[in-house]
């Protein structure tokens, strides 16, 4: 069968077939894999059938260390990678992550609590009357208290005087009336 599928693939290439000597040393490359993995079976006790039931797993917790020592598919299984950065990734169990442990902030989240003690704590100040601007704010208070009492001072000694020049003209009045 030709590959490069129906149309003979892309930009006009040419179809390429698999030859028969290709396909044989393919099918014998193929049974000596398989020879291979049975002797590897047998020396390890395990047995064919064994396995495909390991595969198909019962969601058992010890078949996961078991995965990693089992032959890996593909290219992995011929490549033996030593790549220090790479992690492998291991799935984490609902038992195993640890809820007591504080969450870490992002760098805004925690400047933004720092701002809101940051302010609690000039309000507490302030309200205290140990900032500069509260003093400043008490100071301003004071004179404005003092210009009031003055002012109602004033207007009261004002009233009196106004009293007493009603009663002064009211005895008048009835002074010159006799």
């Amino acid at each position: 069968m030709p590959k490069g599928g129906r149309k003979g693939g892309h930009k006009g290439r040419m179809r390429t077939y698999t030859s028969p000597d290709e396909i044989d040393a393919q099918m014998k490359a193929e049974k000596e894999r398989k020879k291979q993995e049975q002797e590897a079976e047998a020396a390890g006790g395990v047995a064919p059938n064994d396995l495909t039931e390991e595969k198909l797993g019962s969601g058992s917790e010890d078949s996961d260390d078991e995965n990693s020592d089992r032959r890996r598919a593909g290219v992995e299984g011929l490549i033996e990678i030593e790549n220090p950065n790479r992690v492998a990734q291991k799935s984490k169990k609902v038992t195993q992550i640890e809820m007591d442990e504080p969450k870490q902030l992002s760098r805004r989240e925690r400047e933004e609590i720092e701002k809101q003690q940051a302010k609690e704590r000039y309000m507490k100040m302030h309200l205290a009357g140990k900032t500069d601007q509260a003093k400043a704010d008490l100071a301003r208070l004071a004179i404005i208290k003092k210009q009031r009492e003055d002012a109602a001072k004033k207007k009261e000694a004002e009233k009196k005087a106004k009293e007493a020049a009603a009663a002064a003209a009211k005895g008048m009045n009835s002074l010159s009336m006799k």
